[in-house]
């Protein structure tokens, strides 16, 4: 579906209809989508909420998740997914790219480019992946007044303020940092990395009167949940961060093999999106049809000259 003309863009605000996702019964299911064809799938799919995961695009341009990338380079992968898939989108903020004033910069920028939630995490630079060992937060306080800056300069965003502190300075820390982060004025609350079922039920108990969010990443910290289960559990969001690049990526790699071992890709064709399925899924045919009904309907026609 080409989303060119006004009568195709949702009318209100993405972060009012990523709210609503969040007000509906049952838990939101976001899945990662790592570029616009992704979130195209996803829709198609039945999702009508999305992540964006800072892994997932630095990986996606040959780098580390260790904060490298700019609030402008995330903007384009914002405008890209939400352009292509009109689907409200929760953004990956890493730290909010530096103190209170850049926090607030970024808000702006991703609100303006069509996010309608972020999470920012208390750790400092360089970040790093919140299944990593090694990581190392900023103070409570100083994490408090990023989240009140990036609540201050939105719209109607959503803030969620992540927590990697149930892996550096235990449990109890982790809820006190969450409880001080609602005071600041976040909407939900991202424990990251925890380690049990016990954990993330604990977690709820403690912490009952704002949605939280589960990371459901593979190869990570936290055993295999389904979306239920986190539900049952006493959280209302889930992302699965990194999982369409993960999948894109590997058969990608087994593309490139088989093409080494047996001259072209022959071997692989079975395996592939064909171009039937690759222009009914980014729509060239809508956009042509738009294209000559503008050309038949909008251009105005030479009257002739004397």
């Amino acid at each position: 579906m080409p989303y060119l003309l006004a009568s195709d863009l949702p009318t209100e605000p993405a972060g009012k209809r990523f709210r609503a996702g969040l007000e509906r019964p049952g838990i939101y299911q976001l899945p990662g989508a790592h570029n616009g064809q992704a979130a195209i799938q996803a829709r198609n799919a039945g999702f009508d909420g999305l992540y964006l995961s800072g892994a997932a695009m630095t990986a996606s341009m040959g780098l580390p998740d260790l904060g490298i990338i700019t609030v402008d380079e995330v903007a384009f992968f914002i405008r890209q997914i939400t352009r292509a898939s009109g689907l409200p989108l929760l953004v990956d903020g890493d730290t909010g790219y530096g103190e209170a004033l850049n926090v607030m910069h970024m808000v702006r920028t991703f609100e303006d480019a069509g996010a309608g939630a972020v999470h920012l995490e208390d750790q400092i630079l360089p970040k790093k992946c919140g299944h990593l060992n090694g990581k190392n937060l900023v103070s409570p306080h100083d994490m408090a007044a990023k989240v009140a800056a990036a609540a201050k300069a939105r719209r109607d965003m959503v803030i969620v303020a992540r927590t990697d502190a149930a892996g550096v300075e235990g449990f109890d820390a982790a809820v006190e940092r969450a409880r001080l982060y609602v005071q600041a004025g976040a909407d939900a609350i991202f424990p990251e990395a925890l380690n049990t079922r016990e954990m993330f039920e604990k977690f709820a108990a403690a912490v009952p009167d704002v949605p939280l969010l589960a990371n459901m990443t593979e190869f990570g910290k936290t055993p295999f949940f389904t979306a239920t289960e986190f539900e049952q559990m006493g959280y209302k969001m889930v992302i699965w961060p990194v999982s369409s690049l993960r999948i894109a990526n590997k058969a990608v790699a087994d593309l490139y093999a088989s093409i080494r071992q047996h001259g072209g890709t022959h071997e692989m064709v079975d395996r592939m999106q064909t171009r039937q399925e690759l222009y009914d899924t980014i729509g060239l045919h809508q956009f042509e049809e738009l294209d000559a009904s503008i050309v038949r309907t909008v251009v105005p026609q030479m009257t002739g000259a004397s």
